[in-house]
């Protein structure tokens, strides 16, 4: 009977009357939209049937596909579109089910237009806020489908994009679908992030193809909103910026393979455009986050190519320097330690040209060259890293790094791995740029917390290393923590400034904490100046790093006393040069000298005492004269002209300590102490900073004279015991032991007593006496 009313139509039940007659006879016609207000007024009224009239509707638009009947599909999917806007009612989960069912129809044909028609049903219902819930809808079709459509490769370009763009949109729509909907499908999930992510980073990457075309003017803003490249980046930085912080691991994810799966790391650019957009989408506070991905990322990278490496370690620079919000999370060390872990892995690659710890020969071919652009990608990215962290942070990172540069000692053997190479060696220079990066730009008013003895007394230790390259990363290290107001550039070259107004330099009153840093830091800094400069192995660079040193100490750290304390320094650097007691070469002695005048002439005009500043410019205008080799101009320039016969100097060349105490004493300043030589107090740090340690030395010495005495198979009689030497031996021992007494007593007296000068220079000699007898020994071992 059913069968016999759905024939006739007017048994035919309303709701499928109205359905009918929404549709004209021809397609073209388009929608009845009397007809339409109709069917929409009836959903509205009997919201109980609305299930029923998208099941018709469904059952009508799969017979004209099957039908190819188009015309009437598209005025299907338009009534349906008008339905769903319409109709918010309890019941229209039902519909929407019909719906689907009607859209994934579309998606499945082959047809480019009606999967474009889908698509655009699909985005319409996305953009509706239902009122009731849905339990068991599920989105993966669409998912796969819409992710299939972003990588079309069909042959007219033109659809082929239109295809691309629907795909692009459709994935958009089911991600505001779902992305705040806790009923649905988490949209998070590895299974739906692997296949939207590389979906849009695929069209995001080919920007260029899409680029080819030339639109007409008046065409080209309409084209480049239609751009595939420009939406995608659209919907990603949505997609991002809907993520929560719990899946922003997931969302990373399949960009780093996406990367990885394409090569895309060596070129760099895409991969950097990509994580530039994920650092601007994400919410700030999430940022620390895709930091930590990118480390992961490249420790699991470890064995790859050094240009994969240098490419991860660039876009970990690039999204540093976005993050910028004063920390880089909770693990800063980790940070850092995992950064210093690929430099010292890049090192051993570089040195054993193998992956395999053990030295076999690897399956990959290791460029050395390309191990270095690894190297210095990292140490640019550590700079970075460091630029965006407090001053305390910075300073907790380079105490870091210090502990971790192998300095020379009985504990850091010293082995070459191949000829002309060396780990360690490699391994200081890598750090201590590292540790250059760091220090660049930094700024703390309290010094004496943020350089803590634990740092500074490492580090001024370096300065003594045979290795001329390391001692002078670490003069620049010193001179770019000190300097706090960006003077540094200003003394880039040595010279004689004859007016110090032309530099501008930014000077500020020393504050008590510097004070109280150079109370507790200033005799370790001259004593290794004054050692720094006694090097025959120095270059121009060299005393540059070393002027800069004096000047940045003038500048940012100096009262009264501390310039004093400067002054005597470099006189004592002049006498250096001067009685030359370690042969230095007659180059180095003129750049000591030239070194003195331009500093000299410096401090002069920065304590504005007028008879100092004339007594400096006499010896400078003398020198001119007489000894224009004495003088940075003629020293410190690309061809530097020197004198052979520097061991006799006039007078009138020279600054006089005496002349020196005479004027600045008349000022003010302390002039009995600058009328006492400054003599540097050696210590045990300074001693044991060369390759070998003192024990080691002397073990040495002992060894070869043992080995080369020509007596050594004869022995020496056994000298008879008796009663009488036992007696003897007793009584002298007694005596030696009063005599000990009162030499103490006259020493603990002499220090609680004497001046502190007498004391100085008692103990400087005793130290050269030892420094003497230490240079007779290194000589004995080096023959």
């Amino acid at each position: 009977m059913y069968g016999v009313c759905g024939c006739c139509g007017a048994l035919r039940p309303r709701y499928k009357r109205l359905v009918d007659n929404i549709f004209p006879e021809d397609s073209e016609d388009g929608l009845v939209k009397a007809n339409m207000e109709k069917l929409t007024f009836y959903a509205l009224s009997a919201p109980e049937k609305l299930d029923r009239i998208g099941a018709y509707l469904s059952e009508r638009l799969s017979r004209d596909v099957s039908r190819h009947r188009y015309g009437y599909v598209c005025i299907a999917m338009e009534a349906l579109d008008q339905l769903l806007m319409a109709c918010h009612c309890q019941s229209i989960n039902l519909f929407v089910e019909s719906f689907l069912k009607m859209v994934a129809k579309l998606l499945e044909s082959e047809k480019p237009n009606l999967q474009i028609l889908g698509t655009n049903s699909f985005v319409k219902f996305a953009n509706i806020e239902e009122d009731t819930p849905s339990y068991h809808r599920s989105y993966d079709f669409f998912v796969s489908r819409f992710s299939e459509m972003c990588h079309s490769s069909y042959e007219d370009m033109e659809i082929r994009t239109k295809i691309r763009m629907a795909g692009i949109k459709g994935l958009q729509g089911v991600v505001r679908k779902t992305v705040n909907d806790e009923l649905q499908a988490n949209i998070w999930d590895p299974q739906h992030m692997d296949k939207i992510v590389p979906s849009l980073l695929y069209n995001l990457q080919n920007i260029e193809e899409t680029e080819s075309r030339s639109p007409s003017p008046l065409q080209s803003a309409d084209k480049e909103k239609e751009s595939p490249a420009e939406l995608a980046e659209r919907c990603l930085r949505e997609l991002l910026g809907r993520a929560a912080y719990g899946n922003i691991k997931n969302a990373i994810k399949p960009v780093l393979m996406h990367l990885d799966n394409h090569s895309l790391w060596e070129p760099k650019v895409f991969a950097i455009q990509c994580f530039k957009i994920i650092m601007y989408s994400i919410q700030p506070q999430h940022s620390h986050l895709v930091i930590q991905q990118l480390l992961s990322h490249l420790d699991a990278n470890s064995k790859s190519a050094a240009t994969v490496r240098a490419g991860i370690v660039e876009v970990l620079s690039e999204a540093a320097v976005i993050a910028a919000t004063g920390s880089v999370g909770p693990t800063v060390l980790e940070v850092f330690n995992t950064l210093l872990r690929q430099l010292r892995l890049s090192i051993d690659y570089e040195l054993t040209g193998s992956y395999d710890s053990a030295g076999n020969v690897g399956t990959k071919i290791i460029k050395e060259h390309e191990e270095r652009m690894f190297q210095e990608a990292v140490i640019k990215t550590i700079g970075s890293f460091a630029s965006t962290l407090p001053a305390y942070q910075r300073s907790e990172v380079m105490l870091f790094i210090m502990g971790k540069v192998p300095l020379p000692s009985m504990h850091h053997p010293m082995e070459p791995v191949k000829p002309g190479e060396n780990r360690n060696r490699l391994m200081q220079i890598m750090l201590l740029k590292s540790l250059l990066q760091v220090s660049l730009g930094f700024q703390c008013s309290n010094m004496l917390t943020a350089l803590p003895s634990s740092f500074l007394d490492p580090l001024l230790s370096s300065t003594l290393m045979e290795d001329a390259e390391l001692r002078l990363f670490v003069l620049e290290i010193l001179v770019s923590l000190i300097d706090r107001h960006d003077n540094r550039h200003k003394f880039s070259t040595i010279s004689t400034v004859p007016d110090i107004a032309v530099l501008k330099l930014k000077v500020d009153k020393c504050s008590r904490q510097d004070t109280l840093f150079m109370k507790k830091h200033s005799q370790q800094l001259y004593r290794h100046i004054y050692l720094s400069c006694n090097d025959p192995c120095n270059v121009q660079a060299h005393y540059e790093a070393l002027y800069a040193l004096l000047v940045m100490i003038s500048i940012e750290l100096a009262n009264e006393e501390v310039v004093v304390d400067l002054i005597r320094l470099v006189l004592a650097v002049q006498d250096l040069a001067l009685n030359n007691e370690d042969n230095l070469p007659a180059y180095n002695r003129c750049a000591l000298h030239a070194l003195c005048a331009a500093y000299l002439n410096l401090i002069s005009q920065l304590t504005t005492v007028p008879a100092f500043c004339q007594h400096i410019h006499e010896v400078i205008e003398m020198r001119k004269k007489e000894g224009p080799y004495l003088l940075p101009e003629d020293i410190f320039v690309e061809k530097p002209r020197w004198s052979k016969s520097v061991d006799q100097i006039d007078t009138e060349l020279l600054f006089l300590q005496s002349k020196v105490s005479e004027v600045l004493g008349g000022s003010g300043y302390n002039s009995d102490r600058l009328s006492t030589p400054y003599v540097p107090q050696l210590t045990d740090e300074d001693r044991l900073s060369k390759r070998k340690s003192i024990g080691e030395t002397i073990s040495l010495q002992v060894e070869v004279e043992s080995r080369n005495s020509p007596e050594k198979e004869e022995k020496a009689p056994a000298e008879e015991i008796t009663f009488e030497t036992l007696k003897k031996a007793i009584v002298d021992s007694v005596a030696v032991e009063e005599q000990e007494r009162e030499r103490r007593r006259q020493v603990v007296e002499k220090f609680q007593k004497a001046p502190f000068e007498e004391i100085a220079a008692h103990c400087g000699a005793r130290a050269s006496l030892l420094q003497s007898k230490l240079n007779q020994i290194f000589e004995l071992t080096i023959r």
